[in-house]
């Protein structure tokens, strides 16, 4: 994990949100390439990327319980480290909600929301790396911005895909559950991803 400088947590919040951005890519590539055989390999490198995030969390952590004055006030550091670690896990948690489902096709509403999960981490990361000038940054609000705009279009995509299940002929009831879970975790990764948008800008407001 990168530090430049001893108390440089925002180099810190840019490595964790890689980390969501690795995998949102992951989930993307194997829905898109889906092979139900492949599924125990891949959830555990999902699950590397997910370990790893945690381990820079409680880097960060430890760092801020030996520092003496942080940039930004702990309870905001510790609460967007958690949110960030949020992103990661809701993304790892799509993956294994389709193995416990045992499902063995991909819908084309998923792969929709694989791009869309893919897009609003980059927006994330992008945000994160204006976090650390905050307060002359012309471009942070902007991602912000870019934020909402795709966790609304995840609420719209789910929306259209759970309607999409109830009005299909050839699906079971068992398929049909499996799928709406699966969605309400992909847009939960979406949701998650807003939740860290939205207290960067609470901190950006609090600090200016």
């Amino acid at each position: 994990m990168s530090k430049k400088g001893q108390n440089n947590y925002f180099n810190m919040f840019v490595d964790l949100v890689d980390y969501s951005c690795q995998a949102a890519i992951n989930l993307h590539v194997t829905l898109n390439n889906y092979d139900p055989n492949a599924l125990v390999d891949t959830m555990a490198l999902l699950h590397e990327i997910e370990h790893k995030a945690d381990v820079g969390k409680h880097e960060l952590l430890a760092l801020l319980a030996a520092e003496f004055i942080p940039p930004i006030e702990r309870e905001d550091i510790v609460a967007i480290a958690n949110e960030i670690d949020d992103v990661t896990d809701t993304i790892e948690d799509v993956l294994l909600r389709i193995y416990m489902f045992n499902i063995t096709e991909i819908r084309e509403d998923a792969l929709k929301f694989s791009t869309l999960i893919v897009k609003c981490c980059e927006a994330l990361k992008r945000t994160m790396e204006e976090f650390h000038n905050f307060k002359k940054s012309q471009l942070i609000h902007n991602y912000i911005v870019d934020v909402n705009r795709l966790e609304e279009d995840a609420d719209k995509l789910y929306i259209q895909a759970v309607h999409s299940l109830f009005v299909a002929k050839d699906m079971s009831p068992v398929e049909i559950f499996s799928w709406e879970e699966t969605f309400s975790r992909m847009e939960k990764c979406c949701d998650a991803c807003e939740h860290v948008s939205t207290l960067i800008e609470s901190v950006i407001m609090k600090n200016s």
